[in-house]
């Protein structure tokens, strides 16, 4: 099936399988604001079987994202957004490192696919649903391109995402930001349309930066950051940080390693001592209220326990 029949099929798909309205909100000016919500499954950014134990079966362990995405977007309450799935392709084949990318092709296919559903829809918020954090790319850069400096992004992880092919590890997902920053491997960033620059974006919540390596990279690209403990009792340093960013819409990208698992493991990662469910929140809604958000991703779910229901049912009798 040809990229122009798959992206087609996604968006006959998607809005009927939204069964949703298009959400569109009247602004001061009469004019319409169109907001979509774009499932985005993606997988393929990230290596992450033998960290995922529990669940035997590499293969299935490495799909989790997929089943994430779909069971986010259950779980979102309907807001009457037109809503598109990016096909993402879920076949076994040989994985593989090119030119220090994991899977590059699969990546590039679906980075066109998603620009694809973006360029027919012409929306002017997105809402993504993920999919590993590699999912943020296609809308934060589309959206960078329609609001040109007057957009800021704020990246809420426990870890900063900014490796580079050719370091120690191949998955797309933790080049996500340098990707938005139009650094990387040239065939998926010549893709984007758009880059982010260093001085407009913020991290929040980071903890775990992995290497020595990636810490000084961050100080090199002088991207700001927040610590859990940062914004522990109040977003005022978030705010701040709004008040200088010299943007007026912002775009904010939840990877949900950043949650504490001292409260719930939700994500791949599961280092302690993160931000509390309602710390993320609060400091989520605290930015709205400072800037207007036109792009929201939930990224990097790992449902371990319903992976495992899954493969259950799969062996039972008459489900088969």
């Amino acid at each position: 099936m040809n990229r122009m029949l798959l992206v087609v099929t996604a968006l006959l798909c998607g809005t009927l399988f939204s069964g949703k309205a298009q959400n569109n909100v009247l602004t001061m000016d009469n004019q319409r604001t169109k907001t979509i919500r774009l499932v985005y499954p993606q997988w393929q950014g990230g290596n992450i079987a033998h960290w995922i134990t529990e669940v035997k079966d590499p293969e299935q362990a490495s799909r989790g994202y997929y089943l994430g995405a779909q069971l986010l977007n259950f779980l979102a309450p309907d807001s009457g957004q037109e809503t598109y799935m990016v096909p993402v392709a879920t076949d076994k084949i040989e994985r593989k490192v090119t030119d220090g990318v994991l899977d590059k092709e699969a990546l590039i296919a679906q980075t066109r696919a998603a620009l694809d559903i973006l360029k027919i829809t012409h929306p002017d918020k997105i809402v993504t649903l993920g999919g590993e954090c590699s999912a943020s790319v296609v809308p934060f850069t589309y959206l960078a391109d329609k609001y040109k400096d007057d957009l800021a992004m704020v990246w809420i992880d426990a870890h900063p995402d900014i490796t580079l092919p050719g370091d120690a590890y191949a998955g797309y997902h933790a080049m996500a930001v340098t990707a938005c920053m139009g650094l990387g491997d040239k065939h998926i960033v010549s893709e984007l349309p758009m880059k982010i620059a260093p001085s407009k974006i913020l991290f929040v919540g980071l903890r775990d930066w992995e290497r020595d390596e990636i810490k000084e990279r961050q100080k090199q690209y002088g991207i700001q950051h927040l610590t859990p403990e940062d914004v522990r009792e109040n977003s005022d340093a978030v705010r701040q940080w709004l008040q200088s960013c010299g943007a007026s819409k912002v775009v904010i990208h939840f990877d949900m390693d950043v949650l504490d698992p001292a409260e719930i493991i939700a994500a791949v990662g599961v280092v302690p001592g993160g931000m509390k469910i309602a710390e993320v929140v609060r400091v989520i809604n605290d930015i709205g209220q400072e800037k207007d958000i036109v792009g929201l991703t939930v990224a990097e779910p790992m449902p371990r326990t319903a992976i495992r229901i899954k493969n259950m049912l799969e062996q039972l009798p008459l489900l088969k």
